[in-house]
């Protein structure tokens, strides 16, 4: 289980970090959103606490969905003005508020899921209005440190909700591990207008990363261990796949006449 642990998130913190540099910060976002970190660090926490105890961490992981969208906003305004640094700090600061805000509420699936939808409804349009031009100069000189950034991340979430109990679990689930590496890199490497560009897509991946945990908060209750987590993979995937089909269409056609 360390070993996935370990593996799991600097393996897709690479894919996406290719994925980024061929087709731009935006597409980073969206496959950022994904539930490869959150999802299998409840996973983890089930197995080794219990179904009951993953299902109050789902729950809690649906709701900081909120605080992930805090954190982007927070990064995406503080890094027009503030080099990385100071942005990340100031960023988490307001993760940190803003999970703790959730960490008092009394959240049922019904509830956490009608803020996470008011949030991501709400998010595209207080993101920076900045000009952007696409570019290359994304890097990957610096993907070796992207994967141990993430590994040492990922390792400390999981190790510290273990003591928390489940609604912190489940919130800290969703520290914005893939979020903060790919957030500070972007912002190293190609500048602020990078940034907001990346967080557009990840709203946008974010759904399908609270579809995951709505499946799992409601199937644990009723069914066995693992076929809830099938379903719930397959259906963030599939729908993920659907929604992005024209798009996929559309670069494979303009690849396709770049080549003729």
């Amino acid at each position: 289980m360390l070993l996935l642990k370990l593996t799991i998130v600097p393996l897709f913190i690479a894919l996406v970090t290719l994925a980024g540099k061929k087709w731009g910060a935006q597409l980073a976002g969206l496959l950022g959103g994904l539930p490869v970190v959150a999802g299998p660090i409840v996973v983890f926490l089930a197995m080794e606490q219990g179904q009951a105890f993953g299902v109050v961490a789902s729950t809690s992981a649906i709701a900081s969905v909120v605080a992930l969208l805090a954190f982007g906003l927070a990064y995406s305004w503080l890094s027009l003005s503030n080099s990385w640094p100071v942005t990340y700090v100031l960023s988490l600061l307001v993760w940190l508020t803003t999970a703790a805000l959730l960490a008092q509420l009394t959240l049922t699936p019904f509830f956490a899921s009608v803020l996470v939808l008011m949030a991501i409804v709400l998010t595209p349009a207080l993101l920076p209005k900045v000009p952007f031009k696409a570019s290359g100069a994304s890097s990957l000189k610096d993907l070796p440190l992207r994967l141990i950034s993430g590994a040492i991340l990922t390792l400390a979430v999981t190790q510290s909700a273990q003591l928390l109990g489940g609604s912190w679990s489940g919130i800290l689930a969703v520290f914005p591990v893939i979020g903060s590496v790919l957030a500070i890199f972007t912002h190293r490497n190609q500048g602020a207008a990078a940034v907001t560009q990346l967080y557009r897509g990840m709203v946008k991946g974010l759904c399908w990363l609270s579809l995951f945990f709505l499946i799992l908060t409601f199937a644990w209750q009723r069914y066995g261990f693992w076929w809830p987590v099938l379903i719930a993979i397959f259906s963030a995937l599939g729908l993920q796949l659907l929604f992005r089909l024209p798009s996929l269409l559309k670069m494979q056609k303009i690849a396709n006449a770049t080549g003729n």
